[in-house]
């Protein structure tokens, strides 16, 4: 296989109407390591094959399911290097075995599964074929993301005290019964049994353990939905004990009225501090006991090989989103190649979030959920 062959994608969902299936394609376009080459885009078979046709797919390549896909995809000399699955949380687990059975290296979006027994099984399928698994929890490919995490893990903050994290939007503010993204979103068939807190808390969950290393053992969470009819939870208070003795918490919302994308970490150490907001991504701010505060900034010198290696645009050209997201495809890139060529990865391209970080964000869901039910009982994680 030449190096230089942009690898062969395939993907689940992410058809007409789905704002994260065209981000996963732009973001996988951006690092030219990858091709869109098949899809089952849509539950219904003539939608699917419309939208593939739309995109510029062969006929033949257009599936009108995620099954079919993976039997004749496996069939194929040219075959897919890898499937992406961006369809509704309950296809996740379903369309991850059907293609990992079949030999295809999977990059998923999070949660991982709507239960913890489909994600614990899709873990020990992993462990027994030895694919490639990447999920997209994608603030974990900003620079100063990982720059923060390189500084914990050298120890410039100390021991870790508190973690502190926060994701604040206010799309879900007022009923939305049109809204296709809040249809599936609201519905425990499809969405598991977190609302805000699967949607968007999962995230804040996956940056605290990245950056810090620390495993959560205990939570403590009170799940509220405020806006009336709704099943599911719009706003996510949960307190965390870490194994080491540190102690966290995250505020998750869909209801606060004023925030965007209000993604926030902040953590503190015994010799210093760190505070990264995805709003204004380019910067982290390093506060060091008894010191003046500074700030680090994306593309500048002096930073960690792990935050270069996500960086693109020189300094004061402003890196956000889409950047962020086509680093888990850069590094999902180097870590399909190794496979396939039977090689160790590049060892900053492993930081991708794996299946093992999956089912960290399904146990925190049901362990939230439990803990909420039982008047924010302590429970494990």
């Amino acid at each position: 296989m030449s190096a230089k062959r942009r690898l062969r994608l395939g993907m689940v969902g992410g058809g007409a109407g789905a704002f994260i299936g065209a981000v996963h394609r732009m973001a996988a376009r951006l690092d030219d390591a990858w091709e869109l080459t098949a899809g089952a885009f849509q539950s219904d078979p003539e939608a699917s094959r419309a939208f593939g046709l739309a995109l510029g797919l062969p006929e033949e390549r257009c599936y009108p399911s995620f099954q079919v896909m993976a039997q004749a995809e496996a069939g194929r000399a040219d075959r897919i290097d890898a499937v992406a699955i961006c369809a509704p949380n309950h296809v996740h687990a379903p369309a991850a075995r059907a293609f990992l059975e079949a030999g295809t290296p999977v990059i998923c979006d999070k949660p991982l599964a709507i239960s913890r027994e489909e994600a614990e099984a899709l873990e020990e399928l992993v462990r027994r074929t030895g694919l490639p698994f990447i999920l997209t929890h994608n603030y974990s490919g900003y620079p100063m993301v990982r720059e923060a995490r390189h500084l914990v893990s050298s120890g410039a903050l100390g021991a870790i005290r508190v973690v502190q994290a926060e994701y604040a939007q206010d799309w879900l503010s007022v009923p939305l019964e049109d809204n296709k993204q809040a249809q599936w979103r609201g519905d425990p068939a499809r969405a598991g049994p977190g609302g805000a807190l699967g949607d968007i808390a999962t995230h804040a969950f996956h940056l605290c353990e990245f950056i810090t290393g620390l495993e959560t053992q205990e939570v403590s969470a009170e799940l509220t939905t405020f806006v009336p009819g709704r099943r599911l939870d719009d706003n996510a208070q949960i307190l965390l004990r870490y194994k080491d003795g540190a102690r966290g918490s995250i505020w998750a919302s869909q209801v606060a009225v004023g925030a965007a994308n209000g993604l926030r970490i902040r953590i503190f150490g015994d010799r210093a501090a760190l505070d990264w907001s995805q709003e204004t991504p380019e910067e982290l701010r390093v506060s060091s006991l008894g010191e003046a505060p500074r700030i680090l900034r994306r593309g500048t010198g002096g930073l960690s090989q792990a935050a270069m290696r996500a960086t693109r645009l020189p300094a004061g050209h402003p890196e956000g989103y889409l950047e962020g997201f086509a680093q888990i495809y850069s590094d999902a890139a180097e870590l399909v190649r190794a496979h396939m060529e039977l090689r160790p990865p590049d060892p900053l391209a492993a930081l991708a979030p794996s299946i093992s970080d999956g089912v960290r964000g399904v146990r925190f869901i049901h362990a939230s959920v439990a803990s909420s039910r039982e008047s924010s009982q302590w429970t494990r994680v």
